[in-house]
């Protein structure tokens, strides 16, 4: 992967995570890389040595939980949800984004 591609991802592991959970259910590690891969037509990547200690964080900050399934292949894998406390930082977050995006258009527009 480029590091441009990585660049873009700076910051927003944690909205990225918290909204795909939100929108898709419990999902594994790997499902949720594809899940961003997918949606942003190919834009954006999440790398997996980043999400996994991202994911660990989450849990410990009570963001989300996670369980031991069996997946469609039989394997064992985690499988992670959002809880109550992640809805809420999700919406801090997507906040947060909001205010960013808003900041980045206007020095565009005044260049």
């Amino acid at each position: 992967m480029s590091k441009s591609k990585n660049d873009k991802l700076q910051g927003t592991l944690t909205l990225l995570v918290l909204r795909t959970l939100e929108a898709r259910g419990p999902l594994h590690g790997y499902g949720m890389c594809a899940h961003v891969h997918l949606i942003s037509n190919d834009l954006l990547e999440v790398e997996e040595g980043s999400l996994y200690p991202a994911l660990h964080r989450m849990e410990q900050d009570g963001w989300i939980s996670s369980k031991w399934e069996i997946t469609e292949k039989g394997r064992k894998a985690k499988v992670y949800a959002i809880t109550a406390r992640g809805r809420k930082q999700l919406a801090d977050e997507e906040a947060r984004w909001a205010r960013l995006t808003r900041g980045v258009s206007r020095v565009l527009q005044y260049s």
